[in-house]
């Protein structure tokens, strides 16, 4: 049973276990407080026991697990993981205390010495344990959490939270600007004792007010309510009905005689004044029923128990509302609960509902998650991940019902918090935004005063400037974009961008090319076979991206250009150039290339190519602005030959105008 069952399910009963010099002594008063349930007194007595007895082998490692043990049920992970360590160094006979080591490492996120763990235990004790193959992937999980946390934004609210655990904090108005929590704090030197088994204070409740003028909330002061719901018992765990007339809550009364559970109460409210709260008596007294929570209709309640017909620890069960009476409870299945404690339902106005389980792959020790109905009406669940989970343990999450984003208050014990803290949380609205270079596709520079097309799905279209080569444009959430970038005596460069389906806001970073139209402009990746005009399969990949050129730059209009090496007769490279040239030309027209926009001309050997810096970066034997005459080659050694012979073999276009206009009633 861990912490949270002990400290804000409210149990005050005496919990059972397993196994129930001067170190002698401290040893059997820390087992004493174990066998009682006091884990939190037993854990310094046990810790004193273990340093006097250096010379026994066998108890050192029965306090060692002993103290894991403590540690867990208190909600200390990294604590117990070391005492759990500890004991499986030492040979404890338990195998089982592997597992507890892995585990409390993972919900301490010391995931590579969990990882080692879990392998151990499938080697030495279960090479088929589906809990610790699990165990293995939740690692897996939470080194992707963190590396890709969710877009919640959450903050420690300092008003609320003091030195002892304060939790389960509900909005008390529509507004939100009253909250009634949960709290262990000493107030007016009231509630000063310290209870055993959680080494903190008996659990009472709190409200808070906003103060718009400073912004923050109020110092806590109990509840205002007439001694009709803060008793001397254990008070915890609240909700509001939405109609506000009906205030449920956790209250743990205790009995020397007979075990007593946690039992729901209900006080109504009128004028702000609450009613003597009487039990609900949703199960039996040495039962648990806590943590109750109205759905946003008020028709339904959901809470937390371990009566019979569950699936484990505690499960999340349900009430339906009917003329002012509470139906029979009805488990909330297998969909939702596990072998392990799923506690603290809420709800949000869309229906989904939200729960801590210790049991379902997370984070820390208790990790909160979503449930939602699919198209068949069969629940779904996810984990919130970080930063709404932790190492620690995260719970109660409950929303503003209000405001346009998601936001609200939930309870964590992770690192940075004093005990158990109230967190705000808040999901803020998704921003995208566009940030483009466009360059020269040939200087590789930066243009000034080019102009980029943005067009969009949701019917965005316009014109944005371009400074210094630089443009920057916000976009929408859920909307594909076509950025087209363009300037005079230049072929335009487009780029296509989406953010539909993305969880996360993000900033695109896009580079865009224009290429100058003075010089002729090569295609890369042309070939034909030897001493033919037929174009090789490789060729008809890279034209594709001449036709999205074309397409891309609609009015232009150009000249296929085909040129050869000097080997051979002029007559027979100028036959053979313009058949290449036109091979081009015919596969254009079949992508559906106007035939209007295309002028084959084949140049034979008559235009040697003039070296460009590319040329030249590429081939050091070359320099920028030589001309590849056959005279030039042949001073060349003979590798050096072949290679400026097949610079001069290739395809090229050049622009012949920019304002042609398609003609479609042709």
């Amino acid at each position: 049973m861990t912490r949270r069952l002990l400290s804000y399910i409210l149990i005050a009963f005496a919990a059972s276990l397993l196994w129930g010099c001067s170190g002698k002594k401290a040893y059997l008063k820390g087992m004493e407080a174990v066998q009682t349930g006091e884990y939190y007194n037993s854990t310094e007595k046990l810790r004193k026991a273990y340093k006097k007895v250096k010379r026994q082998p066998s108890k050192r490692v029965e306090i060692a697990y002993e103290l894991g043990e403590a540690y867990r049920k208190l909600g200390e992970y990294s604590r117990a993981a070391i005492w759990y360590r500890n004991a499986v160094r030492r040979s404890h006979p338990n195998k089982e205390i592997i597992l507890l080591a892995a585990e409390c490492s993972r919900a301490a996120q010391k995931t590579n010495e969990a990882k080692e763990l879990y392998k151990q235990y499938l080697e030495e004790v279960d090479p088929k344990s589906e809990r610790a193959i699990n165990g293995l992937m939740m690692c897996d999980s939470i080194d992707s959490w963190l590396r890709e946390p969710s877009r919640f934004v959450i903050e420690r609210v300092r008003e609320l939270s003091s030195r002892e655990s304060d939790y389960a904090a509900i909005y008390s108005s529509l507004h939100g600007n009253e909250v009634i929590f949960s709290s262990m704090r000493e107030h007016d030197n009231v509630n000063k004792s310290l209870n055993a088994i959680t080494g903190q204070r008996t659990s009472k409740l709190y409200q808070s007010s906003f103060d718009l003028q400073k912004q923050r909330w109020g110092t806590p002061e109990p509840l205002a309510d007439g001694g009709a719901v803060n008793t001397e018992y254990d008070e915890g765990a609240g909700s509001i009905s939405p109609s506000g007339n009906l205030f449920l809550f956790t209250r743990c009364e205790t009995d020397p005689e007979k075990d007593m559970g946690a039992a729901i109460y209900s006080s109504p409210i009128s004028r702000g004044n609450f009613s003597e709260a009487e039990s609900l008596k949703l199960a039996s007294e040495s039962m648990i029923a806590a943590h109750p929570y109205f759905s946003a209709t008020g028709d339904t309640l959901f809470f937390c128990s371990n009566m019979p017909g569950g699936y484990g620890g505690t499960d999340i069960w349900m009430s339906i509302l009917r003329d002012g009476t509470f139906g029979i409870p009805m488990n909330m299945g297998e969909e939702i609960n596990t072998a392990g404690n799923e506690v603290f339902p809420t709800t949000d106005t869309e229906g989904n509902l939200y729960f801590s389980s210790d049991y379902r792959a997370g984070m820390g020790g208790l990790d909160i998650f979503k449930a939602y109905k699919d198209e068949d009406g069969d629940w779904q669940v996810s984990n919130m991940r970080a930063p709404i989970n932790s190492e620690g343990d995260d719970f109660s999450l409950t929303f503003l019902n209000s405001g346009e984003y998601p936001k609200g208050l939930f309870t964590s014990s992770r690192k940075g918090s004093r005990k158990d803290d109230i967190y705000s949380f808040e999901l803020p609205p998704k921003e995208f935004e566009m940030r483009g270079m466009v360059f020269d596709n040939d200087t590789k520079k930066p243009i000034d005063g080019a102009r980029v097309r943005v067009i969009a799905t949701d019917g965005t279209d316009m014109r944005v400037r371009v400074e210094e080569g630089k443009f920057k444009v916000d976009l929408k959430p859920e909307t594909e974009y076509i950025f087209a970038a363009y300037k005079d005596k230049y072929l335009n460069d487009k780029i296509k961008e989406s953010t539909i389906g993305l969880e996360n806001s993000k900033t695109f970073n896009v580079e865009l090319y224009l290429t100058p139209i003075i010089e002729p402009i090569s295609i890369d990746n042309i070939n034909y076979a030897f001493g033919s005009a037929e174009l090789e399969e490789s060729s008809k990949l890279a034209l594709d991206t001449l036709v999205d050129l074309l397409n891309t730059n609609p009015n232009i209009t150009i000249e296929l250009m085909a040129h050869t090496d000097h080997i051979g007769s002029s007559q027979a490279n100028s036959v053979l150039s313009q058949k290449r040239a036109q091979s081009v030309v015919d596969f254009l027209i079949d992508k559906g290339i106007s035939p209007k926009r295309l002028v084959a001309k084949g140049y034979g050997e008559t235009w040697p190519k003039k070296v460009n810096s590319d040329i030249a970066k590429q081939h050091g034997f070359l320099r920028t602005g030589d001309i590849l005459t056959e005279k030039f080659i042949n001073r060349l050694t003979p590798d050096q030959q072949e290679v400026a012979r097949a610079i001069n073999r290739r395809t090229e276009f050049r622009v012949l105008s920019t304002n042609y206009q398609e003609d479609f009633g042709e």
